[in-house]
């Protein structure tokens, strides 16, 4: 009787054990072991529970491990605008070549033997170094950097946020619709903010494609008082409809693009998430950011750099640049762009990532 009392409990024991193992299963995530239950949240295949010390040797830890506790709203607003700061200052001579590249053609230069024709990046940027000296690669950089804490803080640090207002609640994870609304929400206000900064940039940056005697501001504060003296305040919002377009674009093509790459990586277990993680999908953000916006920035470049009464409008801008280059004009300064932007989006979103895992753990710490 006692032996057969033994083997019905063995029997249930393997009965059971099946089951316990769904309920409570263990993955391997970032170099560690995490024991929890699987829970459908938006972004989250997986609940974190109850953290082992063991370490896996398959999976090497790059950067900055994840927090436990997710990184507010604060945190990826001040984060964002911190990373981008550090991609403008390393990627900013790329896109000073873009916008000279853009413009070429279109500004109205004195034929003379001051002017400069450029070809391709390298070209550009060794005849700039050449017949404008080694700073004029950062001309504009302080309206550059004032444009990131402003506009990029926005546009990336509230994407997540924003994303999660458009998410159907209690839906499994989260949609493409709702992915797009949310790029296009945070693009379009960023904008709206931060469209002063980006003109004075623009025209920095434009500025040294003309002789030195019609160069036509001092510096910052001053490009600020003279375009809104001359042009009226409404001069510091031109072309903001093209920008509006062009980021709304540019985040779909960027942010949108970069959250379901990486998220892909995650689902399939491909990688972890971390540097190399972050790398390959911000990689890939940046060239399908670059292909579908490339048209518009040209446009908003041309016509924000414009002096007053060049243009009618954005449409009298694109049909012009249209007639004077044809289609091919769109793409002009393509390989600076997507060198810029990619580059660009790869140090940003790396930054971003591990500006948030620093600030988020250093947090406890202060307390």
């Amino acid at each position: 009787m006692q032996e057969e009392r033994i083997g019905k409990i063995h029997l249930q024991e393997l009965w059971l054990r099946p089951l316990f193992s769904c309920l409570s299963a263990e993955i391997v995530a970032d170099g560690q072991r995490w024991s929890g239950v699987q829970e459908n949240t938006p972004g989250s295949s997986w609940r974190r529970g109850t953290r082992s010390v063991e370490q896996s040797p398959s999976a090497a830890m790059v950067g900055l491990k994840p927090p436990e506790v997710p990184p507010t709203a604060a945190v990826k607003f001040f984060s964002a605008g911190t990373a981008a700061c550090i991609a403008d200052l390393c990627t900013f001579p790329l896109d000073t070549a873009k916008v000279r590249l853009q413009i070429q053609g279109e500004v109205r230069i004195p034929r003379s033997t001051s002017t400069v024709e450029y070809r391709g990046v390298l070209g550009t940027l060794s005849t700039m170094v050449r017949t404008e000296g080694l700073r004029s690669l950062y001309s504009g950089l302080a309206a550059g950097l004032q444009r990131q804490m402003s506009f990029a803080s926005i546009r990336i640090g509230l994407y997540d946020s924003v994303k999660q207002l458009y998410t159907p609640k209690g839906a499994e994870s989260t949609g493409l619709a709702a992915r797009l609304l949310a790029g296009c929400t945070t693009g379009a206000v960023a904008v709206t903010c931060a469209q002063p900064t980006d003109v004075v940039k623009v025209r920095f940056q434009a500025n040294g494609a003309t002789p030195d005697g019609a160069r036509r501001y001092s510096g910052t504060v001053d490009a600020y008082r003279t375009i809104a003296r001359e042009e009226g305040v409404r001069g510091l919002w031109r072309g903001t409809l093209p920008n509006i377009a062009r980021n709304a674009i540019v985040n779909c093509g960027e942010l949108v693009t970069y959250d379901l790459i990486k998220d892909a990586l995650l689902r399939a277990q491909l990688m972890t998430d971390n540097v190399p993680c972050h790398f390959v999908a911000a990689f890939g953000a940046g060239f399908c950011a670059t292909v579908v916006a490339s048209p518009v920035d040209v446009v908003k470049t041309r016509y924000m750099n414009a002096g007053p009464g060049q243009y009618r409008n954005v449409l009298s801008c694109l049909l012009a640049l249209l007639m004077q280059d044809g289609v091919a004009g769109l793409y002009k300064g393509f390989v600076p762009s997507f060198l810029r932007l990619g580059s660009w989006n790869i140090v940003m979103f790396i930054s971003y990532e591990q500006l948030q895992r620093a600030v988020t753990l250093a947090r406890p710490a202060q307390s």
